[in-house]
């Protein structure tokens, strides 16, 4: 028998070797890397679970990196936002403390530190942490205002805060008493000598009702004996003074408010004074009544002036910032819309009575008429209801329509046919069209009806087949064999009046594209004192030296070319508002000739209510707003000074995930109420000069200052700065908790993945030396067992 070397690989032993040296080469892995396994497979059973802790361990930094970049982007808001108000801080201590002198500019030093000051603010809204501007909401990537220049000045289309304050100075009224008119005193004697009784009066009134500029009327109060003060009242509102036959006794005082463009008020108090001269803030006693009310008069004129030239100044500048920072504080005017248009086709849902401009009749039925179709009466009444199937018949004048009366004809008629209107034109059917009747009881109702294209009792007839139609149009139709008549679509429906523009006639029948009230042959107007005539015997001239319109061709486009001509400008309609361009604001003026009272209806149907119009300075020219009573929409050719997102809720506007289901909100808009009042406050500061050398320039810059003084204070219930820091202060607290909770969670989910993946060094360590000694004592004995021979093992020896 043959005895075979042994196999090491192959026994038990060398087996168990390989596995105690593979042993070894894991743990030196392990050992090196500190982790279980490079594989998935040799990390164990709890390797699941890890994998998922990563994940969130990943979410985890994902919210960090989050985090940090919120903080340090509110940081920088923080930051930001006490500049502001230390800002605002310095320019409201200038506005209270610094002298109202003014350098040959025409401002203050606060004022010229307010320009300085400005700048740095807008630098600050522009503020950018790496690529995002920080007070532009959610529109990161652009500025959040313009340039302090833009701001100020505006570009070369479109007009800046300087300029809206210019107009508004001048829409203020160019007399020098705020758009205010005090009449001279008018003295009256009635009675019969020796009984005669003389009173002596005069009024304060606005100029134009309605209109946002110059100075209002407000409560008036009276102690002068002897006279009588009333209002204010009327429209426009006036206050009347009236001094019978004896004088006021000396410290009598008249007093009367004035609400300003800015929502503040002011008051002028007068009082009865019999030293010569009058002490200031007094009016003189005169010999007589009268003398005495033209002394008041006087003294009126000068202190309403002296409030016209100072407060108001001040108050109409702060407006203008309110019109230009504050959209929610915009007014947008009617537009002038005294075109008259072509009137609609009549419907069913034609109103039978109503006023021009509502969907109604032209001529209106009114209650109480009647009228009589083939003998059966319809009533007209404002106090029944409607009835249109007898009864009697009843049509309410209040809510009764064209369908209204048509149904009620058909009831009576007995048609199987309904009456019917296309286009306009009134189709009546019946089945008998020579009995067929319509009259009117009276000159309304006749009106009425001609209104509907009856222009006589009787309907005209003409045969179709198998009925009879009665057509309501005139003149009269001739019959036709070929079928039914329709005629002319009825038009007396009035509608609402279209906006001017410059192909508006001049003058035109109603429900021409006309002026509703036109300029009438032998007309005449004055521009800056040159004439425009009206005449159809003359050719039409507009570009002097004698300038004349034909009124049946000419249009307001001619007659803005007119004035052109004369002031040397360039006029334009917007929305029917007319914009006239003059070199010289303060010596245009357009009036009617010889008080021609139709040329001044048809000038106010132009929007000139007053013989001058109301300046106001553009870019390049002086801009004269027709009538100047209005506001208009200014945003095609003003300065946005606002650039980024604009969102209710300024917060919301940005936000950011910093934990599952948890997201902080940090967005800022320069445009919020707290930053918006600064740098509005500021830049109306900045903005407005007064003439160095003005007897009330000095005035006109404390006004000012006072205004901007208060205006930088924060006021309760509004938003202030430390507001919007309390939100973003919230936003980190959020984010400070969100912290504490992804570390706690970091530890733990960190704890999970190193149990699970990673091993102990020091327990690696020892296992490989006890691997090491087990190794070593199986290659001795290996090594022992590879020396073995048959006669060594038969001689019993090794």
């Amino acid at each position: 028998m043959a005895i075979n070397s042994i196999s090491f690989s192959g026994s038990l032993f060398g087996q168990a070797v390989l596995n105690l040296n593979n042993q070894l080469t894991n743990l030196s892995t392990q050992l090196a890397t500190g982790e279980k396994s490079t594989t998935y497979s040799g990390m164990g059973i709890g390797e699941s679970f890890a994998i998922a802790a990563r994940e969130q361990l990943s979410n985890i930094s994902a919210f960090t990196n989050t985090i940090t970049n919120v903080n340090t982007t509110i940081g920088a808001e923080n930051t930001a936002l006490q500049s502001l108000s230390t800002i605002a801080t310095t320019v409201q201590n200038d506005a209270s403390t610094t002298s109202q002198d003014l350098n040959s500019n025409g401002q203050t030093i606060g004022q010229q530190n307010a320009q300085a000051q400005l700048g740095s603010m807008i630098g600050i809204l522009n503020t950018q942490v790496g690529d995002r501007y920080i007070f532009s909401g959610s529109a990161i990537g652009t500025p959040s205002v313009v340039t302090s220049s833009e701001l100020l000045d505006g570009t070369s289309t479109q007009a800046g805060l300087t300029q809206l304050i210019a107009e508004r100075a001048v829409a203020d009224g160019t007399t020098g008493l705020g758009r205010l008119v005090i009449s001279s005193p008018n003295t009256v004697t009635t009675g019969t000598p020796p009984t005669t009784t003389s009173t002596t009066s005069f009024s304060v009134s606005e100029d134009s009702a309605g209109s946002p500029f110059g100075l209002k009327l407000g409560a008036v109060s009276s102690t002068l004996t002897g006279a009588t003060v009333s209002g204010p009242s009327g429209s426009p509102a006036s206050v009347s003074f009236s001094l019978g036959s004896t004088n006021p006794s000396p410290g009598g005082q008249v007093t009367l408010n004035f609400d300003l463009p800015d929502g503040t008020t002011s008051s002028v108090t007068l009082t009865a004074s019999s030293q010569n001269p009058p002490p200031s803030g007094t009016f003189s006693i005169g010999a007589t009544p009268a003398a005495t009310a033209a002394n008041l008069n006087s003294a009126l004129n000068t202190a309403i002036g002296t409030l016209a030239n100072t407060q108001l100044v001040a108050a109409s500048a702060v407006a203008a910032g309110n019109d230009f920072f504050d959209p929610s504080s915009s007014a947008t005017g009617a537009v002038a819309t005294n075109q008259q248009t072509p009137p609609q086709a009549i419907t069913s849902a034609t109103a039978l009575t109503g006023v021009a401009g509502t969907n109604s009749l032209s001529a209106s039925f009114a209650s109480g008429d009647t009228i009589t179709v083939n003998g059966t009466t319809i009533s007209f009444s404002a106090t029944k209801p409607t009835s249109t199937s007898g009864s009697p018949y009843v049509i309410n004048t209040t809510s009764g329509t064209v369908g209204n009366l048509l149904s009620a004809i058909d009831s009576i008629t007995g048609t199987s046919t309904p009456s019917s209107i296309d286009g306009g034109a009134v189709t009546i059917n019946t089945p008998s069209a020579a009995s067929f009747s319509i009259s009117a009881s009276s000159l309304t109702a006749q009106n009425a009806l001609a209104a509907l294209g009856f222009s006589q009792a009787a309907g005209t007839a003409t045969t179709t087949a198998g009925v009879t139609t009665v057509t309501a149009i005139q003149p009269p139709l001739r019959v036709s064999t070929s079928g039914a008549v329709t005629g002319a679509a009825s038009v007396d429906q009035q509608t609402t009046p279209q906006a001017v523009t410059g192909a508006t006639a001049l003058s035109g029948a109603a429900g021409s594209a006309s002026l509703s009230t036109g300029f009438a042959n032998g007309d005449a107007i004055a521009v800056n004192g040159t004439t425009i005539t009206f005449s159809t015997s003359s050719p039409t001239s507009l570009t002097g030296p004698t300038y004349n319109i034909d009124p049946t061709t000419g249009t307001v486009g001619n007659l803005l070319s007119a004035i052109d001509s004369i002031t040397g400008g360039s006029a334009s309609i917007s929305g029917g508002a007319i914009t006239i361009n003059t070199p010289n604001a303060a010596n245009f003026s357009i009036t009617a000739l010889s008080s021609d009272p139709n040329a001044q209806a048809a000038l106010g149907a132009l929007g000139f209510s007053s013989a001058s119009g109301t300046a106001t300075t553009t870019a390049g020219g002086t801009n004269i707003t027709a009538g100047a009573t209005k506001l208009v929409n200014g945003s095609a050719d003003t300065v946005a000074w606002y650039t980024g997102n604009n969102s209710s809720d300024p917060r919301t506007s940005v936000n950011a995930l910093v934990d599952s289901g948890i997201s902080v909100q940090y967005g800022i808009q320069a445009n919020e109420q707290a930053i918006r009042q600064q740098l509005q406050g500021i830049a109306v500061y900045a903005a407005l000069t007064e003439s160095p050398t003005g007897t009330n320039s000095a005035a006109q810059a404390a006004a000012l200052s006072t205004r901007v003084a208060t205006n930088l204070t924060s006021q309760p219930g509004q938003q202030q700065i430390s507001d919007i820091q309390t939100d973003l202060a919230n936003a980190q607290t959020t984010m400070q908790a969100a912290t504490a909770r992804q570390t706690q969670t970091q530890t733990q989910l960190q704890n999970m993945v190193d149990s699970t993946e990673t091993v102990s060094t020091e327990q690696v360590a020892s296992q490989i030396l006890a691997i090491q000694a087990s190794l070593s004592a199986s290659y001795q004995t290996t090594s022992m067992l590879s020396q073995l021979t048959l006669t060594k093992f038969l001689s019993g020896g090794l």
